[in-house]
Parts: structure tokens; C-alpha cells; sequence
């Protein structure tokens, strides 16, 4: 019963096509359940009414979801233009209406000004800390407290269809951006406000879109693990044969980390820098200092985590991968 509470000792990451209603939170426990993991974490919360690729990290992968919460992302959106809620979606409440009175170029126009670096404030109802709980705590509240402008960039955004006073958009953007918001200061513009009424994240970093799976399909894969499985002979889970389908689906830690340099390290090496100590590598030589890096076995290819090039041309360790092994 103890290595069932504990969990498998699994390290990867999964690509979750969140489906609507649920919170990340929610669809992330249920990864960690399916997968029997010990450890779990996503990288970047999506909205209930929010669908689309959730990157869930298990294990040891934990320990670099950083770099994809730091990552561009690509989001498909539906502007309804005409309304303005509290939330900027759909499960606000109705604060202004308008009549929708631009025309299709003008929609476009005001949509392709958000284009580049601009500064952005986040929305009350986001999950950005202040004085450690999230805004949407104090918005719950009424309470209004105070936010600073962000810096964000719309590398491109492209509009694929104007309906009358709906409007859907491809947008990629950088870390930080929250789309209710870009979607709200764009009925802004207009004078006649808007809210998003339809948000699907379609990519995160370069992720393929063809790897999402869903959690029914997730399930189903649990399922036939535990097919025959009674009180006397309970799933093993420490036969790993047994989850080999469901692992199968798994990325590889350092796919987190692919924009990275990478260097290679001799056996000495591997084991003074996983026990925390910097180390001398030709591969560091040619690398300026302060760059974070990717660090392998030179034996067998193993990921050993991410170092930074320091003062003496060493890699030193930043976060380093415990195996089970």
C-alpha cells in the first residue's frame, strides 16, 4: 500500500488537450492519478472555459516546467465584439453593451495595431500573484488592487474570420500575455467592447499539436491496466511493462530545454556536477558566461539537467536530474 501512495518514480512530459469546464488544476490531478506519478506540475494554467495544449510535467521534468511557462505560445480566439464583462469572457458579468458599428476593415485594422511589443495589464481575474494570492482571489472580492504594465509581444496575428460581431484570430505571443486582456483593450479600441467567447491553445513552444491526447483517452489506457485486477492481486507499480502504452506518450525532460546550448560531460565529470559542483568541459569553452545550458552524459547521452556557464569557463549546475536508478 505504501509504494501505491507514494507513486511511480516517472519522468516526462505529457501533452493534455484540456477540455472545457475544468481548471488546470483539475485536468493536472487527473494526469498524475492515470499515471500513478509521484510528482506533478503544469506549465502555465489555462481558463476553464479554455481548451488546448497543457504541457504536464511528471517527475524529475518538474524541475525544468520553467522554461515552457517562459515560452511563446499560439492561441485560436473568438472576439464577440458589442459586450463588455467583468472578466472578459464569457462567464463575466455584463458590464457595458454597444452597437457593433465598425467596419471589417477598421475590426482588422484595430486588431493589427497589437501587433509587436506593446505594454500590457493584466486582468483582475488572472492567476498573477499579489501579496501571494492570485488576483482573481481579491477580484472575487470586489477588490481592485493595483497592477504594473507588462512588457509582451504579438509576433503575429492573423485574422481568419469577421462575422458581423464575432471575430476568430490566430495569435502568437510571448510568455506573460493574457488574451482576455488583448481581447478586451481591442473592443476598447473600437468603442464598443469585446470579450472572448471561444480560447483554444493550439501550441506551446514547438510542441507538436499532432502529440495532445485527451483525458478520456488517457483513461481508457488506465483502464486496460487494471482490467482482472482484484483485492488479492492488485496492479503492480513497479511493473513497468504493464504502463508501457501509457508511457509511450511521454516527451523527454529535455524537450523543455531543446532552445538550449548542450555540452557533454566525461564520467568523473557527470558525478562531481551531480553532486552540485561546477566542472571544466571543452564543449564550455566556446559558450559565453552566465548561459544556461543543456548537460549530458558523454557515456550514454543522459540527460543530466541544466547548468550555467560561470566566471572560469565551467559548467556549474542549475538543476540537476535525480534518477530512481
Amino acid at each position: 500500500m505504501a509504494r501505491r501512495r507514494k507513486g511511480r518514480p516517472i519522468n516526462g512530459i505529457v501533452l493534455l488537450d484540456k477540455p472545457i469546464g475544468i481548471s488546470s488544476n483539475d485536468a493536472l490531478q487527473k494526469v498524475k492519478r492515470i499515471f500513478y506519478a509521484a510528482k506533478a506540475g503544469h506549465t502555465g494554467a489555462l481558463d476553464p472555459l479554455a481548451t488546448g495544449m497543457l504541457p504536464i510535467c511528471l517527475g524529475e521534468a518538474t524541475k525544468f516546467s520553467q522554461f515552457l511557462l517562459d515560452a511563446d505560445k499560439t492561441y485560436e480566439v473568438t472576439a464577440k465584439l458589442g459586450i463588455r464583462t467583468t472578466t472578459s469572457d464569457a462567464d463575466g458579468e455584463v458590464v457595458e453593451r454597444h452597437p457593433v458599428i465598425s467596419s471589417q476593415a477598421q475590426i482588422r485594422e484595430a486588431c493589427l495595431s497589437f501587433l509587436g511589443k506593446s505594454k500590457q495589464v493584466p486582468s483582475m481575474f488572472s492567476a498573477l500573484k499579489y501579496q501571494g494570492k492570485p488576483l482573481y482571489f481579491y477580484a472575487r472580492q470586489g477588490i481592485e488592487v493595483p497592477r504594473e504594465a507588462r512588457d509582451i509581444t504579438i509576433f503575429s496575428l492573423e485574422i481568419t474570420r469577421i462575422d458581423h460581431d464575432e471575430v476568430d484570430m490566430k495569435v502568437h505571443c510571448s510568455k506573460g500575455t493574457y488574451i482576455r486582456s488583448l481581447v478586451d483593450d481591442i473592443g476598447q479600441v473600437l468603442g464598443c467592447g469585446a470579450y472572448v467567447s471561444r480560447l483554444h491553445r493550439s501550441a506551446v513552444s514547438d510542441y507538436p499539436e499532432g502529440k495532445v491526447i485527451g483525458i478520456e483517452a488517457l483513461q481508457s489506457m488506465r483502464d486496460e491496466i487494471h482490467q482482472g485486477e482484484t483485492d488479492e492481486s492488485p496492479v503492480d507499480l513497479m511493473d513497468d511493462s504493464l504502463f508501457a502504452k501509457l508511457d509511450s506518450l511521454l516527451l523527454p525532460m529535455d524537450s523543455t530545454v531543446k532552445s538550449l546550448n548542450s555540452v557533454c560531460l566525461d564520467a568523473s565529470s557527470c558525478q562531481y556536477f551531480r553532486n552540485g559542483n561546477p566542472v571544466s568541459c571543452n564543449d564550455s569553452l566556446s559558450i559565453a558566461c552566465n548561459t544556461q545550458v543543456r548537460v549530458y552524459s558523454q557515456a550514454n547521452n543522459r540527460f543530466l539537467g541544466v547548468g550555467f556557464i560561470d566566471e572560469n569557463n565551467q559548467v556549474a549546475p542549475k538543476r540537476t536530474v535525480v534518477y530512481a536508478d
